[in-house]
């Protein structure tokens, strides 16, 4: 019975090991055996120690027909080191390289604006080429939910389950938030939600300044378009950009801002994205307390008039 609780244990461990890496973006091996990297470095600072060793001082008369192999020799750890070492080139992307941030910036903003409505801001994702994340990624990840709700949550940027299915938190974390909203009576058909940066970065990186000012004037027209009446911000990357805060998100949570959509202000609130509470599970009381400040909000503000 204690080797089977054993076995269990390890088979538990191995499996949130693996659930762990997948979250982080790790789902591509490289290699059949891991590699250590550290014992390649030693030995060849060894081999070098030993070369240096039987190198002839300078100036000690004419080499001895000894001194050449020293030299010729292949050195014992560099070669099986020298080809997986570091990380390979990306290969270069077909097509035309995007343009420099700071004109596909003023590239992005005068697209975003000529959109009229969120099917055309749509289509004009789909062609536009100034982002360098839409060349690594497998499709954008535009929006999911009604886009006439009432409530908007918008994260910052989509993971590798919802760069496969090309809708946004639906793997670990979208699930998780699908519970949050049904503990308050919401569900998708009345929610809409999307992301700051629409195309997943690679291995699930954090998106680099200049990709989240190139995608930064279409989350807002997304939201002008949508214009809900409350909108969420999920995590902090996600309120800093849109509300302009410097506030982490454990300070930032919670407080109720305003939010210029374009045409009118609305209430925002940040609180934690879902991938935190996962990781953090005592996060989850506080998730509570705004996820029953946004139901109290939505029911004090007057009813939404159909167009």
């Amino acid at each position: 019975m204690p080797l089977m609780s054993s076995i269990l244990s390890r088979h538990d461990t191995i499996a949130d090991n693996l659930a762990f890496h997948v979250e982080a973006g790790v789902d591509v091996a490289l290699g059949d055996e891991p590699v250590d990297r550290f014992a390649e470095s030693a030995a060849e600072r060894s081999a070098a120690a030993a070369r240096l060793a039987t190198r002839p001082a300078e100036g000690a008369g004419p080499r001895t027909a000894t001194a050449p192999p020293a030299f010729t020799s292949p050195r014992p750890a560099s070669a099986p080191h020298r080809a997986p070492s570091g990380p390979q080139p990306s290969p270069a992307l077909p097509g035309e390289a995007p343009p420099p941030p700071d004109l596909a910036a003023v590239e992005a903003r005068e697209a975003a604006a000529s959109a009229p409505t969120l099917e055309a801001l749509r289509e004009l994702l789909e062609r536009f080429d100034g982002c360098p994340l839409k060349h690594t990624a497998t499709r954008l990840v535009f929006a999911d939910g009604n886009p006439k709700a009432r409530l908007m949550l918008v994260g910052e940027a989509p993971g590798r389950d919802e760069d496969i299915e090309g809708k946004p938190f639906v793997g670990r974390s979208g699930k998780l938030l699908d519970r949050m909203l049904a503990a308050i009576g919401i569900d998708r058909t009345a929610a809409y939600i999307a992301n700051v940066v629409p195309w997943r970065p690679p291995g699930n990186r954090t998106p680099t300044p200049q990709e989240t000012a190139i995608c930064l004037p279409f989350i807002r027209r997304q939201i002008e378009l949508a214009n809900p009446d409350v909108l969420v911000c999920l995590g902090g990357p996600s309120a800093q950009t849109l509300l302009g805060i410097r506030d982490g998100i454990t300070k930032a949570r919670g407080r109720w801002m305003d939010y210029d959509t374009g045409t009118r202000v609305i209430p925002a609130l940040a609180t934690f994205h879902p991938a935190y509470l996962l990781r953090t599970p005592l996060g989850k009381r506080m998730a509570w307390r705004d996820m029953l400040a946004i139901e109290s909000r939505l029911a004090a503000l007057p009813a939404r008039s159909n167009d």
